[in-house]
């Protein structure tokens, strides 16, 4: 393998939609390929048909280019390894099998699942580490063949020397050290002569040249047996990486029940793609400046000192201030063109608006925008006018200035366009700009607090703005 040129893959199963641990995966993997001028590629691992949610992979792909990750090659965008899906390599891992049986790496197991389970039943009640017990690597070649002549089912398993230790390369820790007798020979095939997790994905790193493996931490201990596999063939180990899981707020492992865990989730709640890279990258780091996109995350990441550590806290609240500063970050145009869905479920009016005066609304409300999803309260003044009491006015505004406020509007209407003829006179009556432009906001939108009265009009327009004004003002005749 040629180390100046790196290959890593990013091997999603399509048995459900991604989420955020996937997503991280995916987005270190392209970090990584376009810091080291190496090859991304896009594996696969559809072996489980009665499992796939994501018939091909096409909801994987559409969220990877959600995100804008590319791929230099695999599924959808082909190459010199295809094919890249597992279900297509079936004759590919027969081959590496062949050569593991030829080689005496491998041996046949007849046990039962349900003999394996009594097993590990007793073993747990004896206290000993689970773990299986080589029983079928004791069978005569006479007991062999008897078995195989009553069609007894069976599976491969790879034989570990258990008095050997295995060492591999981890990014994060350095070389770490497997003593094998703390490992049990594992299965190649299943009994219906389908290929396991552990054998395809060691088959295919192998095959297409894979230098870094990354992968959760959760997968350490796969590692022992897929770096056995690699010596048993003589070919060079990858570069490994046991990235740390991702554990909620409490400390606890993400699961379905935590927001966040799914990136659709978070698609759906209004979270930009550039704002998920963001963070996904900078968690658990330390950083200068926190908000990069994918050219800068490229070169800020130093993947020669990551740090070594099983978890790490995956902080909402974080996410959503990177979001809020993305929302401020964008164009014009790129920001109308993500929030105009969540506007149009919920105002269907909005799609009477061009392009430009959606976009010319939003760069007044951005500030205060921490999802996409918080335009559709932002807005709600626009698209439905506000219904306001004599009540309100009376417990927003101090009382001795409601009629002197309502006197000076009744005759400046007309001059609405520019409130600073009206700053003027207010000055001149004596009447606090602070009670004035609470009493406007209030009739243009229901809020004390917002957008400059100036701007609100400018955002209405003048006639709605008159109209709400002169409803407002008959409360009070």
């Amino acid at each position: 393998m040629n180390s100046d040129a790196p290959r890593v893959r990013f091997a999603p199963s399509p048995t459900g939609i991604m989420h955020i641990g996937n997503s991280r995966t995916a987005l270190l993997n392209y970090l990584f390929a376009r810091q080291k001028n190496g090859t991304l590629v896009l594996r696969i691992e559809d072996t489980d048909p009665s499992r796939n949610f994501d018939p091909g992979a096409k909801i994987i792909m559409e969220d990877l280019a959600w995100l804008s990750l590319s791929f230099n090659e695999g599924a959808g965008v082909g190459g010199p390894y295809a094919p890249y899906f597992q279900s297509e390599r079936q004759e590919l891992y027969k081959e590496k099998l062949q050569e593991l049986i030829e080689k005496d790496f491998v041996y046949r197991c007849f046990c039962t699942n349900e003999l394996l389970d009594k097993k590990r039943e007793r073993q747990k009640m004896l206290k000993q580490p689970p773990r299986y017990d080589r029983a079928c690597l004791q069978l005569s070649e006479n007991e062999t063949k008897k078995l195989l002549d009553s069609n007894t089912p069976f599976i491969w398993r790879f034989k570990l020397d258990q008095s050997k230790t295995i060492t591999i390369t981890d990014l994060a820790r350095g070389p770490v050290t497997f003593d094998l007798k703390n490992f049990s020979d594992f299965p190649l095939t299943r009994s219906d002569g389908t290929f396991t997790f552990m054998f395809s994905n060691f088959v295919d790193d192998v095959t297409m040249h894979i230098t870094h493996a990354f992968r959760g931490e959760d997968h350490q201990s796969n590692s022992a047996g897929q770096a056995a596999m690699y010596q048993a063939l003589g070919v060079e180990l990858p570069t490994f990486w046991h990235m740390p899981m991702l554990c909620n707020i409490d400390g606890k492992k993400l699961s379905k029940r935590d927001f966040g865990f799914s990136l659709h989730d978070l698609r759906d709640a209004g979270y930009l793609p550039q704002a998920i890279n963001n963070y996904l990258a900078i968690i658990g780091g330390s950083f200068e400046n926190e908000i990069m996109n994918l050219d800068e995350l490229t070169h800020a990441m130093n993947f020669d000192h990551m740090h070594a550590t099983g978890q790490i806290k995956y902080d909402v609240e974080k996410l959503r201030w990177v979001n809020h500063e993305w929302i401020k970050r964008i164009s014009p145009k790129e920001l109308e063109k993500a929030v105009r869905p969540f506007l149009q479920a919920a105002y269907p009016e909005v799609g009477a608006l061009n392009d430009e005066k959606l976009a010319s609304l939003l760069q007044v409300l951005k500030t205060d925008l921490y999802t996409l999803k918080d335009a559709i309260e932002s807005l709600k003044f626009f698209f439905e006018a506000p219904e306001v009491s004599k009540a309100t006015i009376d417990q927003t505004l101090e009382n001795d200035h409601i009629a002197p406020i309502a006197a000076l509007l009744k005759s400046n209407l007309d001059t609405l366009e520019n409130v600073n003829p009206l700053k003027k006179a207010a000055k001149e009556s004596g009447i606090p700009l602070k009670q004035l432009f609470w009493f406007m906001r209030l009739a243009l939108t229901g809020q004390i607090n917002g957008p400059g009265v100036q701007e609100l009009i400018d955002m209405l327009g003048v006639d709605e703005s008159k109209e709400r004004l002169q409803r407002v003002l008959e409360l009070l005749s």
